[in-house]
């Protein structure tokens, strides 16, 4: 199955809850019209799009149609697909790894699937020719390290761990100096996703940040946030919460197969300017795929 078609499977649930009720409104309201606009606003909020994103995507739309003179709500479609593709595609959605080595560090709160998602970017990016070390920074979570162990041995990459309750910043030391040994590519760091503490959080990312500063001088770079997709609105907010603390540069989305509420993701980028990077659509290893704005577009419409 390519991935345009495990795509459109694993959206089913948000492509019902989005694409029906539009096409519903369609054939119901014939004319191109305020009342057809207000309607479609309203999918747009009760699909997790936000409020601010719904109302703002529903006023370019009003003003495409006044400039087009658009009469066909086929067209009116045809507009709303680009508008939503216009906001995904306004950052970068690439990751990069340009140096070598490069590093992602990978954050997020417990749950959302960031062990796994880890895992299955290491698994991706090996299959990709890449070597890839994988450093087991989440030393305060139980049995963060064992889990994130059997991923990397899946993907057959190399892990460094050490135990529970030891010095995060200590296990990326040592992690670099074994990516350097082994002449490795990328380097992936898990981190504790302790948000409720953010000065905790925030000091134990800045002292891992000294030790790549001075390990790996001017290297690539990503931070990536994984968010679970599911939890709809509660997305948006948890993005701007990280990014309170940490300079994120892109999102991981997980568990889209499992909700109706894969809207949120237009919602994501448009009011935390972060581009999603990945996007997880099963439980594999291989349901791990960079993002595409126009597919993932076409996938829901």
């Amino acid at each position: 199955m390519g991935f345009f078609d495990k795509l459109k499977k694993g959206l089913t649930q948000t492509k019902t809850s989005i694409d029906e009720k539009i096409n519903n409104v369609f054939s119901s309201l014939k004319k191109v019209d305020e009342e057809l606009l207000e309607e479609l606003e309203e999918i747009l909020i009760m699909s997790d799009f936000g409020m601010d994103t719904s109302l703002e995507l529903i006023s370019k739309l009003r003003q495409r149609i006044k400039k087009e003179k658009t009469k066909d709500s086929e067209d009116v479609k045809q507009a709303l697909r680009e508008e939503i593709i216009k906001i995904l595609n306004e950052f970068d959605n690439s990751l990069h790894i340009e140096s070598k080595p490069s590093i992602i560090l990978v954050v997020g709160v417990n749950g959302v699937g960031k062990t796994t998602s880890i895992g299955k970017i290491a698994n991706k990016l090996k299959e990709n020719g890449k070597n890839v070390v994988i450093a087991a920074a989440d030393t305060f979570r139980a049995a963060a390290v064992e889990q994130l162990e059997i991923w990397a041995n899946r993907a057959e990459c190399n892990i460094v761990k050490y135990k529970e309750g030891c010095d995060p910043a200590s296990v990326v030391y040592d992690a670099i100096k074994i990516t350097k040994e082994k002449n490795a590519d990328v380097l992936i760091c898990d981190t504790a996703g302790r948000l409720h503490n953010k000065k905790h959080l925030m000091d134990e990312l800045s002292k891992i940040q000294r030790v790549i500063q001075k390990e790996l001088p001017g290297i690539t770079q990503e931070v990536l946030l994984v968010i679970d997709a599911s939890t709809g609105q509660n997305a948006i907010s948890q993005v701007k919460a990280f990014k309170e603390t940490i300079p994120i540069t892109g999102l991981i989305l997980t568990k889209l197969d499992g909700t109706a509420k894969g809207g949120v993701v237009v919602g994501i980028v448009n009011e935390n300017k972060v581009p999603v990077k990945f996007i997880g659509i099963g439980e594999g290893i291989n349901d791990m795929e960079e993002f595409n704005s126009e597919e993932f577009v076409n996938a829901i419409l």
